[in-house]
């Protein structure tokens, strides 16, 4: 699985920053790859001196880019997607080396994170106020939306292109500037893109990242800032709580997108081989490691043993392995807290009397079997916990009701899922359940063009289509009143 570390399989951008570092002095650190240890790079290391000047030239572009006419801000972000396309390739490789997801698959979220960009372009052209009637025939009322202000965006690991993407593309496009902070497992993507907005001529702070190791004293600075207006941040709940404590100080408008445990209901009207797949593409995209990835799949007792049997052979045909390998399916976890979290999960699951279908062990290094656990009951961890894992849990439900009531039975109301061919079912189901996103007969609902956030612990706002622009806009209103004829 060890691959040479040798000048050949670097992107030019990790040569480049190499360079900035040489150049640039500072404190650093290092990047590896979870699949092998290798060093993959090191990255500037931001202090809250770093962070501060970073607000200034944010502030300092905001003047000029929240006045950029809007189609000019379009142009320069279709230039950003197109800069990100010819470098689909390099950027999906850097992705790979330094969170393991397969190479493959790091393809699909360079595209997903660029149809982000694409989207904004085109939204940014359609920022419309309104003008409308009051009672007083002598004034003319206007709505007029405005750019919110300077953002601090904090980013997720798990998708280290989309999720910078999904925040900041929004924020440009309506004439906001953005300060990144990417999680420290993959801050290699979110320079490689911030380097690519300026070579397709992104203004000087209108985009800026700071990786750090000091999260929380670079974060204090923006939180401190009453100049840094919005905060956008996809993580945990127990992380997104204190953030947006902290961000109550200066009153900051807040994006929350946080922590998942979508339900799956497999109803006995399925097309058996189908919902398998659907489930297959839910579960075990990222080994797991996603905040909409099913962590509960409930099925009718009619036809759970059929569905046990289905899915335990397409996960034993699943292939693990080095994430650069064109043929690997699932990858290494990105890190050993993550591995352990798995591991204990599965082995209170089993202590407490659920039975193993197949995986269920570690392999070599941040390594996870992908798994399936049939007789899951309440009680166990899997079902209480967010597992980030290749791990599929199996439960019997009897009725419609029951199936629901068990679904919606969490804090967490981010995704869910369900399979059946009854149209009414599919309508009624939909709708009860407590969750901001709901696939039916569909395991990869997540598009730019549609909106993704969650209710209850899961998190306060949108992103993704119109709603996501939305999110970055204040709406001012103006009064004009007439001198009389």
């Amino acid at each position: 699985m060890n691959r040479p570390d040798t000048p050949a399989d670097r992107p030019d951008f990790l040569s480049l920053l190499a360079d900035r570092l040489r150049d640039g002095g500072g404190p650093s650190f290092e990047v590896f790859s979870p699949a092998d240890g290798r060093r993959v790079a090191a990255v500037p290391d931001a202090t809250p001196a770093d962070a501060r000047r970073a607000a200034d030239a944010a502030v300092q572009a905001y003047a000029r880019w929240s006045r950029t006419g809007a189609h000019q801000r379009a142009r320069l972000l279709q230039a950003w997607f197109g800069e990100i396309m010819a470098h689909r390739e390099e950027i999906a490789r850097v992705i790979s080396a330094e969170m393991g997801k397969p190479v493959s698959e790091a393809r699909g979220e360079v595209d997903y994170a660029a149809a982000y960009i694409e989207l904004y372009a085109e939204e940014a052209k359609r920022i419309r106020g309104e003008a409308f009637s009051g009672p007083d025939a002598r004034k003319r009322l206007y709505a007029t939306p405005r750019p919110v202000g300077p953002v601090y965006a904090i980013t997720p690991w798990n998708f280290p292109a989309a999720m910078i993407t999904r925040k900041a593309a929004p924020a440009l496009a309506a004439g906001c500037t953005a300060i990144v902070k990417p999680a420290p497992q993959s801050p290699l993507t979110a320079l490689f893109l911030s380097w690519l907005w300026e070579r397709a001529g992104g203004p000087a702070g209108t985009l800026q990242t700071l990786p750090t190791l000091d999260a929380a004293g670079v974060s204090q600075v923006m939180f401190d800032d009453p100049r840094i207006r919005k905060l956008t941040f996809t993580g945990s709940t127990e992380v997104g709580r204190s953030l947006y404590r902290q961000a109550a100080g200066t009153l900051k408008r807040v994006s929350l997108e946080l922590g998942g445990h979508a339900p799956f209901l497999v109803f006995d009207d399925a097309d058996l081989d189908d919902a398998v797949e659907q489930v297959m593409l839910s579960k075990f995209r990222n080994a797991g490691q996603t905040c909409v990835c099913t962590n509960r799949i409930y099925v009718q007792r009619a036809i759970l043993p059929a569905f046990v049997a289905a899915l335990a052979r397409r996960v034993e045909a699943l292939r693990m392995g080095d994430p650069a390998d064109e043929r690997t399916e699932v990858g290494p976890l990105v890190d050993a807290r993550g591995l352990d979290k798995v591991a204990g999960q599965v082995r209170d699951a089993l202590d407490k009397g659920a039975t193993l279908v197949t995986g269920g062990r570690a392999a070599e290094g941040l390594f996870f079997r992908p798994t399936v656990l049939a007789g899951v009951a309440p009680g166990m961890r899997i079902l209480e916990e967010e597992t980030f894992g290749p791990v599929a849990p199996i439960l019997a439900f009897d009725t419609e009701e029951e199936a629901v009531a068990q679904a919606n039975d969490t804090p967490f109301g981010l995704a869910a899922y369900l399979y059946t061919r009854d149209l009414a079912r599919a309508h009624r189901v939909s709708e009860a359940l407590e969750y901001g996103i709901v696939g039916v007969n569909d395991g990869a609902p997540s598009t730019a063009w549609a909106p993704f956030g969650g209710v209850k612990d899961s998190g306060l706002g949108r992103e993704g289509g119109h709603w996501g622009l939305e999110e970055y806009l204040d709406l001012k209103y103006v009064s004009v009143g007439l001198p009389a004829a």
